[in-house]
Order: structure tokens, then C-alpha cells, then sequence
């Protein structure tokens, strides 16, 4: 049945992240808020065709925000950036911000020379992005 299958395509998902998770990538999930941290120095064509694969799994329309964490990220391509720009199209359309936080200059210069930066959100941590999340939350 319907319910039955969801909930194990939900477990699915969960351990198919929880496998990434050792590897490339980090997730943890604060009420619908999606925090996904890479752990890679670099955002390359190495990493690209994995990370896409997991923010295919990740962007779903339920969630309030997309924080991707860029803080060990010393280099990035067009590849990479290709990969931000995905995040950034599936969720557009739902109204759920992506957000990056610890952004390194070299990155944030691509992404200006891209123009694409008005794309994103930036903060420095986590607990910032989170205290304007609840900010804006507060004005509503």
C-alpha cells in the first residue's frame, strides 16, 4: 500500500544519506531545516556528480531551508558551483531559501564573477543563519 511504501522509501533515503554521510558529505536535520555540510576542501568535478545525487534526495519542497555549509571548501569550479545552482533551482520554486554559511572568499569571488551570488544567502555559521531564520519567523 501507499503508506507502506513511502515510509520505507522515507528509511531508504535516511540510510542512503546516513552511507554519504561517512564519506563526502554531512546531514543533520533541525525541525525542517536541512543543514548539509561538505567535507571536502575541494567543490570539483571529483565531487560534483555525488553531491548532486544527494541534493536531488535532499531539496524536497517540505523543508524550511537549505543550509549548506561551505566552511572547508578552498576551492570550487563551474562543476562545483553547478551543484549550488541545482539546490538553488529545485527549491526556488517552493519558496525555501538556500543558504551558505562559512564561505570562503576565493568561493564567494567565484560565485560573484558567476553572478550568482544574489542567489544565496550568506552567514558565517550556522547559528547565525538559524538566529535569522527565527528573527524573520518572529516578524510573522
Amino acid at each position: 500500500d501507499f503508506p507502506a511504501c513511502l515510509e520505507f522509501l522515507s528509511i531508504f533515503v535516511r540510510h542512503h544519506l546516513l552511507i554519504a554521510a561517512l564519506m563526502k558529505f554531512s546531514l543533520e536535520q533541525d525541525d525542517n531545516v536541512v543543514v548539509f555540510t561538505i567535507n571536502e576542501n575541494r567543490l570539483d568535478s571529483l565531487v560534483a556528480p555525488d553531491l548532486k545525487a544527494e541534493l536531488l534526495i535532499v531539496c524536497q519542497p517540505d523543508i524550511d531551508a537549505l543550509i549548506l555549509d561551505l566552511s572547508k571548501i578552498d576551492y570550487a569550479d563551474s562543476t562545483g558551483l553547478s551543484c549550488l545552482l541545482l539546490a538553488h533551482r529545485q527549491l526556488k520554486d517552493h519558496n525555501v531559501p538556500v543558504i551558505l554559511i562559512g564561505v570562503r572568499e576565493t568561493v564567494r569571488n567565484l560565485l560573484r564573477l558567476s553572478q550568482m551570488e544574489w542567489l544565496f544567502t550568506f552567514f558565517d555559521t550556522k547559528e547565525q543563519a538559524f538566529r535569522d531564520m527565527q528573527d524573520d519567523g518572529a516578524g510573522e
